[in-house]
């Protein structure tokens, strides 16, 4: 068991290693790599779901060894699902469906998932009480005897002790934040953290001799990436190009080029937002009054004009990036990949977009 915890938290210990490094040597790959829908999304996806699939094969187990209903674990399960589906917005973005109007007006990512419509600074709190109450806190009390009888008695299934490294580290990098995006990463080693616990808590490693939780420790680290790698191959062919909604996204784009032509439309450099975001931060209405609007609405999509959504229910984005006397403005879709493809400079890949004329 030691040997497989030296692995375990060496494996998330790694994942940090090469955050920093990305983001150090080779910031274009970094920012890619923390983009929604790309490898490091997937690979948090299914190491929640894969922990939430074991809590429930550890919970089956002791639920038919002593008619007991473990609680704790399915909780865990359910808990691991949840994440994992709030990872991927509950599939809104894989499918194209339409956000509920709440989470449209109400969640700054225009997504269907509940913890972008948290505060911030809560949503930041409620994690560090995870990282730091489950994996560091209630692992050190199990090593108290009285304590661990309680939890036993009460059917909590602590992480084990020797996961401390792994949580703590998670939770000081989550505090010192030290990279943009930090928290992508600190999700992901959350997902691995999970997924170790409850291996270790698996009964079938009781005695399944000494290099068994190794093997599956390792098994399920690469899994977790072959899985996130094939999930990413699938969904870009099923997400190919569709000439008939990419047509359709070329003319709201232009539409919304005129609208900004118009005069009354005002944006600064700097600003790279959902448009939704930028009418309102902005106190830009007009946006909602313009061609792109009656565009749409002519066509019966009034959430969609209202909330300026895409053909595939995804927010169009405003960039307007400014330096050394260059200066470039775009609006654009992130295409039926739901990807961006763009630069900080230039429309490309499969990004439908239309640039804005300078400003006077």
């Amino acid at each position: 068991m030691k040997t497989a915890a030296v692995v375990a938290n060496l494996s998330v210990l790694l994942l940090f290693l090469m955050a920093g490094a990305f983001y150090a040597w080779n910031e274009p790959l970094y920012y890619l790599s923390v983009q929604e829908d790309e490898i490091l999304e997937w690979a948090t996806f299914w190491g929640f779901v894969l922990a939430a699939g074991i809590y429930v094969v550890r919970g089956s187990h002791l639920l038919k060894a002593d008619r007991q209903l473990p609680w704790f674990l399915f909780g865990l399960s359910l808990f691991c699902f949840f994440v994992a589906m709030e990872e991927i917005s509950w599939g809104q973005r894989l499918l194209g469906y339409k956000a509920p109007d709440y989470f449209l007006e109400q969640n700054y990512q225009q997504e269907f998932n509940f913890h972008n419509v948290v505060d911030t600074a809560a949503r930041k709190l409620i994690l560090q009480i995870i990282l730091l109450g489950y994996g560091v806190i209630m692992s050190t009390m199990s090593l108290i005897p009285a304590v661990a009888r309680v939890f036993s008695r009460l059917r909590i299934v602590a992480p084990s002790p020797w996961l401390i490294v792994s949580f703590l580290a998670m939770f000081v990098v989550y505090t010192w934040y030290p990279w943009s995006h930090t928290g992508e990463w600190v999700e992901l080693t959350m997902a691995c953290g999970f997924a170790y616990a409850a291996l270790f808590s698996h009964a079938s490693f009781e005695d399944g001799g000494k290099n068994s939780l190794l093997r599956t420790i390792t098994f399920v680290f690469v899994g977790i990436w072959v899985l996130a790698a094939v999930t990413v191959l699938v969904v870009r062919i099923a997400n190919a190009a569709e000439p008939e909604r990419m047509n359709q996204a070329q003319l709201e784009v232009e539409a919304l080029a005129e609208d900004f032509a118009g005069g009354r439309l005002h944006t600064r450099c700097g600003i790279h937002k959902r448009l939704y975001t930028f009418v309102r931060e902005y106190q830009q209405p007009y946006l909602l009054e313009g061609k792109f609007a009656r565009l749409v609405q002519s066509r019966g999509e009034d959430a969609r004009a209202a909330y300026l959504l895409d053909p595939w229910n995804s927010a169009y984005w405003i960039r307007h990036k400014c330096d050394d006397g260059r200066e470039k403005r775009f609006v654009y879709s992130f295409g039926p990949d739901r990807r961006r493809d763009s630069s900080e400079w230039e429309l490309g890949g499969g990004d439908v977009g239309a640039y804005l004329e300078p400003r006077r």
